[in-house]
């Protein structure tokens, strides 16, 4: 299955992207049982990579829960430390979350995230930048270093921005003991910011896993009127869907399935419905030229990240 169930949008009602409709997710306990139910749906349509995080308010606890109705060592878990959820599910709330790249942070949020042994696997740097200094942080280094060895982890990082790329190259000098520390990366990509295809290859020979983030660009593949500079993008993948009868969606993640080679592309679906369509991608194969069409929708990173940006929680 080459397709993961990132878990962002079932631990915390708001969310940066694009929303087509009003959802209510007001109601705590309902908005708990709806992502418990997407997560067997998930696991009944044969995904068996989850992705969480401490930061993604209740979806580690969601993750852990559900974990325990379950006997199967083919699912593999990813979760990460650095980021704290702060909004508490309010919806005016000014501030979501906050990083923090410090060994403390790591400590504390492992004491949690250590409950998802033995299905946890991977472990990474949330939203890793040269900023934060986390990739010369000799102590937060070894200590990943000691939890890889001791629980056979994959050690891994997550990118965000302009510079994913020179994160990464930063992140492949990262030696402990003439080793390489980090195995995995998980990066952006989209057919609007095609950035991580300068490294795939090189990525791909040293034997690095790649998982794939934000397939969607947070929803700005969908057709939207506050996107006029998008419409004969929007214009080719609807006639891409209706082609192969399949949502735009599945286009999406199929161009990033069939770009990045041996990489599992996250799902952030929230409900079963757009589980049930992202899956589709398994349905059809995208020729050559449909592929170099959609390549040809590549746009500077440094606009990519700016509209982003603008996107609100909602």
């Amino acid at each position: 299955m080459n397709l993961g169930l990132g878990t962002a949008a079932l631990g915390r009602p708001q969310y940066i992207n694009v929303r087509q409709k009003s959802y209510d997710n007001s109601n705590l306990e309902a908005f708990r049982k709806q992502s418990f139910a997407v997560l067997e749906e998930a696991y009944n349509l044969g995904i068996r990579y989850f992705d969480t995080a401490p930061g993604y308010g209740l979806a580690e606890e969601l993750l852990l829960k559900w974990l325990q109705t379950k006997n199967d060592n083919s699912i593999e878990v990813a979760t990460k430390w650095g980021y704290t959820y702060t909004a508490n599910f309010d919806a005016n709330a000014k501030v979501h979350e906050v990083k923090e790249h410090s060994l403390a942070k790591l400590n504390e949020q492992w004491q949690f995230s250590k409950q998802l042994l033995p299905y946890l696997k991977v472990y990474q740097i949330h939203s890793a930048t040269l900023k934060t200094g986390v990739l010369k942080n000799t102590e937060v280094v070894e200590q990943l270093a000691f939890l890889k060895k001791k629980h056979s982890l994959k050690i891994g990082l997550t990118t965000t921005g302009t510079n994913q790329v020179e994160v990464i190259k930063k992140a492949l000098d990262v030696l402990v003991d003439e080793t390489q520390l980090f195995d995995l990366f998980q990066v952006t990509y989209n057919f609007l910011d095609q950035n991580l295809r300068e490294i795939s290859e090189a990525l791909i020979n040293q034997n690095k896993s790649i998982v794939i983030k934000e397939a969607l660009a947070n929803g700005r593949i969908f057709r939207n009127k506050e996107y006029p500079h998008y419409s004969k993008i929007y214009t080719v993948l609807e006639n891409l869907a209706k082609k192969y009868n399949v949502g735009v969606d599945a286009i999406s993640l199929k161009y990033a399935n069939q770009t990045i080679s041996n990489s599992i592309v996250l799902s952030g679906a929230s409900n079963s419905k757009q589980l049930k369509e992202n899956l589709k991608l398994n349905t059809f194969k995208l020729s050559f030229k449909e592929i170099e069409m959609l390549n040809s929708f590549k746009i500077a990173p440094k606009f990519y990240w700016t509209e982003r940006k603008q996107l609100q929680w909602n």
